[in-house]
C-alpha cells in the first residue's frame, strides 16, 4: 500500500521541518542496524571501477586538489 505525503500531514510541513524529519526518519533507520543486501548489478559496478582505477592509478585527481578547486582556492 503506497501512501501520500497529503495522507500523513508531511505537505502542510515547512520545508525546514520536513527536512528534519528527514534526518529523524534516517537515524531510525540507521538504529535499526538492519543488514541490508547489495545487489549483484552494484558488486558488478564496484569490481569494475575498481578494476578501471587499478588499470589506470594516475587518472583519478587527488581529494585535497579536487576539494581546493570547489572551495575556489586553486
Amino acid at each position: 500500500m503506497v501512501r501520500s505525503l497529503e495522507e500523513f500531514g508531511i505537505d502542510r510541513l515547512a520545508v525546514e521541518d520536513r527536512l528534519e524529519l528527514i534526518g529523524l526518519i534516517w537515524d531510525s533507520v540507521a538504529a535499526e542496524q538492519v543488514p541490508t543486501p547489495i545487489p549483484d548489478w552494484h558488486r558488478q559496478e564496484l569490481d569494475r571501477r575498481i578494476a578501471a582505477a587499478d588499470a589506470d592509478p594516475h587518472a583519478g585527481i587527488p581529494w585535497d586538489v579536487v576539494r581546493a578547486r570547489l572551495l575556489g582556492a586553486s
